[in-house]
């Protein structure tokens, strides 16, 4: 991480980049020039995270805005104002994630179970409202945080929200999954409009994610957990670096092509939960999503 120039001019949008291996990226794509819009929900972290990046980055003019993640109308809200005030958007990092069930199941205020909201239906509906601005700033890339946990899972269509059968451990690996699918089927809708969308995973990571953990988990994460700083390269090896520039529909983990199940590779299931989540969308605020309209070879 030493080029501080590759990312001049260019504008990023990332959820999750007030901690962890977010706000590693962010600070580091600043170094290089990058103009960074944050997305945040404290607004005191957030604040506080602007100011470090103004002074990585003296004379860019970064910005955050705020919304609750877990709000589908809230999430499709900060989308509507980041699009009508930035005019390019360069690149989308949809980062920001958790394991919400560890005390049980719990719906949002949309009726959407907590994790599959945040993890899943919140970068859905973000893309979703950015998609538009992002090709017309093409290239651009949008890049997910995945987890090697979407390859021990299977998506239970009939019961995707774990109403009948949940377990949160299950219901995190299986929203994981969810990014794996999310970005194999907009990256074909999105192939040939000069958008790549690639997904990767940080892997077990000493970072705020663990704070809501078990304790065993807690303590595994502080004695055997990666340094956010390594784990970060990834991340921004595949917003910035010139050679990643046409790469698509990859799922990249320690700086290299990730190892995937053959559940992952089910283009089958990753139409299915394209679909289950337009049918989602469209409930929520009566029309379809913009997405819908993307035809599906790209």
């Amino acid at each position: 991480m030493t080029d501080t120039t590759d990312m001049q001019g260019k504008t990023v949008v990332i959820t999750g980049g007030t901690s962890g291996v977010g706000q590693v990226s962010a600070r580091e794509l600043a170094r290089r020039g990058a103009r960074i819009v944050l997305i945040g929900r404290d607004r005191t972290r957030t604040d506080a995270e602007l100011e470090a990046l103004a002074a990585i980055a003296p004379g860019i003019s970064h910005s955050a805005y705020f919304a609750d993640l877990f709000s589908m109308h809230d999430v499709r809200r900060v989308a509507a104002e980041i699009a009508a005030a930035e005019p390019r958007i360069d690149v989308l990092i949809n980062n920001a994630g958790a394991n919400m069930g560890v005390a049980g199941r719990k719906e949002t205020v949309d009726g959407l179970e907590k994790t599959f909201a945040l993890n899943h239906m919140a970068p859905f509906v973000l893309t979703d409202g950015l998609v538009e601005t992002l090709c017309a700033s093409a290239p651009a890339r949008i890049v997910n945080t995945a987890s090697d946990r979407a390859m021990v899972t299977k998506l239970n269509f009939a019961d995707l929200q774990g109403v009948n059968s949940y377990r949160s451990m299950d219901a995190y690996c299986k929203s994981k999954l969810c990014n794996i699918y999310f970005t194999h089927s907009l990256s074909g809708r999105l192939r040939t409009a000069g958008v790549t969308v690639n997904a990767w995973n940080p892997g077990f990571t000493r970072t705020r994610f663990m704070n809501g953990q078990p304790l065993l988990v807690r303590i595994a994460a502080r004695l055997i957990g990666g340094d956010p700083e390594d784990r970060a390269r990834t991340l921004t090896h595949l917003v910035a670096d010139a050679e990643r520039a046409g790469d698509t529909d990859a799922f990249w983990a320690y700086m290299k092509p990730g190892k995937m199940s053959a559940a992952s590779r089910d283009s089958g299931a990753a139409e299915q939960l394209w679909q289950a989540s337009v049918e989602i969308f469209t409930t929520l605020f009566g029309v379809p999503p913009r997405m819908a309209a993307l035809p599906a070879d790209g």
